[in-house]
């Protein structure tokens, strides 16, 4: 975490400027049963302070049985819609591997006008500036992919500042590992990339056979043949906002599925922080029997557990005060003392079992 914090530290946010905007956009949205989410999501697109005329938007769906279709052309008949033209639909498509969400991806840049493709998902909002930023970022740096920032909302209660801990600590260390330039993770649900570089790594070819990834297996890809060309956007101008799950179960799948794609990762330092911090989770929960079986005396647990919250809490803390979520650490001790619990579930859960992912059951 240490490690982490210095990394951190190196990243130095990025500030808007008056520069004539000259980057075009191919904006992909892959979407499946998301009719109450999408109505957030275009109109966040209608709100883009971006030319019209440097961007297009393409909903990708992936067979959707809820009305998501209804639901955008409802938009697309409004006034709001009236006024961003640049939207395309794809409704029919073949799922050719066992990563529908890439499937979808691919068959969207297959079609795209633009140069640069920008991800994100049908459960999001973009902020105004949201092209803007990544524009002037993409003009002042030499780059082929750009990861932007990914905020966690949702109604106040302890499941949501949990996951907003949990989002803030896998935030950070993103932002971090690329200030440390040594980049290991990003989200799709913020993440541009240059179509050029994406068919010279060939795609998404090689991972199709996990469901998830399409972010950061494609990040892998793109440090291997274009070393220092990775970069993170650190500005609030570019910060995409999602919602938490609602219950415990969806959470529980989400974790899951994140973790699977752990398995299949090639980052070396990715693999050894995941080990890492599950050791360090394993033993917060064997102290329980060691004080209580007169093993260790408690002031030693008590100074390893004190410790290890006192790290995570200060890179935790820089990241909730870029993010503006400086009230969610008021859950941060009953959280940590949770998490071990948490984490060690999950990582079992995800090496034997099955999760759900937008109504479908997928293999670990």
């Amino acid at each position: 975490m240490l490690y982490f914090l210095r990394g951190f530290n190196r990243q130095k946010d990025f500030l808007l400027s008056e520069i004539e905007p000259q980057t075009a956009f191919t904006i992909v949205v892959p979407f499946r049963n998301e009719a109450k989410n999408l109505p957030t999501l275009l109109r966040s697109f209608s709100n883009l302070k971006y030319p019209k005329a440097l961007f297009e938007i393409i909903l990708v769906n992936d067979m959707s049985e809820d009305d998501s279709i209804g639901v955008i052309n409802e938009f697309l008949n409004s006034k709001s819609g009236k006024n961003l033209k640049n939207i395309i639909q794809i409704n029919d498509r073949i799922i050719s591997t066992k990563s529908p969400k890439k499937d979808a991806i691919t068959t969207a840049i297959h079609l795209a006008k633009y140069d640069w493709i920008l991800t994100t998902d049908a459960d999001c909002a973009v902020p105004p500036y949201w092209l803007d930023t990544f524009d002037q970022y993409i003009q002042t740096n030499d780059c082929v992919s750009v990861s932007g920032p990914v905020k966690f909302t949702g109604l106040s209660s302890f499941l949501t500042r949990f996951q907003i801990l949990d989002a803030l600590s896998l935030q950070a260390v993103t932002l971090s590992s690329f200030g440390l330039q040594k980049p290991m993770l990003c989200n799709g649900a913020n993440f541009a990339y240059k179509l050029s570089a994406f068919k010279e790594v060939n795609g998404f070819e090689g991972n199709t056979n996990s469901a998830s990834g399409d972010d950061m297996f494609l990040l892998e890809k793109f440090k291997t043949s274009f070393p220092k060309q990775s970069h993170f956007l650190k500005s609030d101008k570019a910060i995409v906002t999602t919602l938490v799950e609602n219950s415990i179960g969806d959470l529980m799948d989400q974790r899951k599925r994140w973790v699977s794609k752990m398995g299949a990762s090639k980052n070396g330092l990715s693999k050894l922080s995941g080990v890492i911090v599950t050791l360090m989770n394993v033993l917060l929960i064997a102290l329980i029997p060691l004080v209580l079986f007169n093993i260790i005396p408690a002031s030693s647990a008590g100074m390893i557990v004190l410790i290890k919250c006192s790290v995570d809490l200060l890179l935790v803390f820089k990241s909730a005060r870029f993010f503006e979520q400086e009230g969610a650490l008021l859950s941060f001790v009953f959280a940590s003392l949770l998490y071990p619990f948490f984490n060690l579930y999950v990582v079992i859960a995800s090496l034997f079992g099955t999760f759900r992912w937008k109504d479908r059951t997928f293999s670990s």
